[in-house]
């Protein structure tokens, strides 16, 4: 078997490999893709059984995924823990793989959860969707101070037939009429799309008995119950609720080096569409009254 330590960069690897059966050792850049992709298919055309650990990065999709192709073990570490067990002040990139590689061979190795193929593909859905969403909200409100300009204040109605026909009626400059023209378009655009993403969540949402149970909870919907499965992935690797609510960022994390104090910062992507559950969340009859104890619980 031959086990590589793998220190990834975006244009490059250095790795450091041992073979248990022969104890050879032995050190090597790679740049990427067309280097690396033929140095993994070498060992595959020799029958090696390979495993590959490498620390928690971007740009890396690729090089998983040719993996996978070659039937290769991929490990994954903890980058922050990784980073507790270097002894040596001085950092190279000769270094970090040996030191893979020695955590490999110690299994001492910090290896965390990654989600399959199926799962990111899912994630892109829900990310694609939330930012064409966001783009949404910018033209619709680049449109609002279109209208506010010209003494038309009516909110949510000024998307309605009516409201849009007062927009589109109002007397403006040439290149304020410009701007006018190009939102509206694009308004148009963005739309249907939105429509066509949140059909294919709820498609999806059905096929998924995890759900589906989620959205019997009050205030969850479509887009939070898969976007929890999704992040969660394997209940079992975690030990209690507190750890699932730190993990998605409903519990921040403090920041001391923040200016003027410390500061509330939440490291999980998903984190606006959790937020945007709990402010939907039921409130209890005791939250709604002034002089009883507000509830927190969702």
């Amino acid at each position: 078997m031959m086990i590589i330590g793998c220190d990834y960069h975006p244009g490059f690897q250095q790795i450091a490999w041992v073979n248990t059966e022969t104890g050879e050792l032995s050190e090597r850049r790679l740049s990427h893709r067309e280097e690396a992709e033929q140095f993994y298919r070498n060992l595959k055309g020799r029958g090696l059984t390979v495993r590959v650990g490498m620390e928690a990065s971007g740009h890396a999709r690729w090089f998983e995924r040719l993996l996978t192709e070659l039937q290769f073990e991929l490990w994954i570490g903890d980058a922050a823990v990784i980073r507790t067990k270097r002894v040596r002040k001085q950092k190279t990139d000769r270094q970090d793989a040996q030191l893979l590689l020695k955590l490999l061979m110690e299994d001492r190795f910090p290896r965390i959860w990654v989600p399959d193929a199926e799962n990111r593909d899912l994630r892109q859905l829900l990310w694609h969707r939330h930012r064409l969403v966001q783009m949404r909200t910018r033209i619709m409100n680049q449109l609002h101070v279109v209208a506010l300009n010209e003494g038309v204040r009516r909110k949510k109605a000024l998307w309605r037939p009516a409201g849009r026909s007062e927009l589109e009626s109002l007397v403006l400059a040439p290149w304020a009429r410009r701007r006018r023209k190009d939102l509206l378009d694009l308004l148009d655009q963005l739309t249907p799309k939105i429509q066509e993403l949140t059909r294919a969540l709820e498609e999806e949402v059905e096929k998924r008995p995890a759900a589906r149970r989620l959205m019997t909870h009050p205030g969850v919907g479509v887009l939070t119950a898969l976007a929890f499965e999704l992040v969660i992935g394997t209940p079992e690797r975690f030990h209690c609720g507190k750890q699932i609510a730190s993990y998605v960022g409903l519990v921040p994390m403090r920041s001391p080096a923040a200016i003027g104090g410390d500061s509330d910062i939440s490291a999980n992507k998903a984190t606006p569409w959790f937020v945007s559950c709990w402010w939907k969340r039921p409130r209890s009859p005791c939250a709604a009254n002034p002089n009883g104890a507000a509830s927190s619980s969702i």
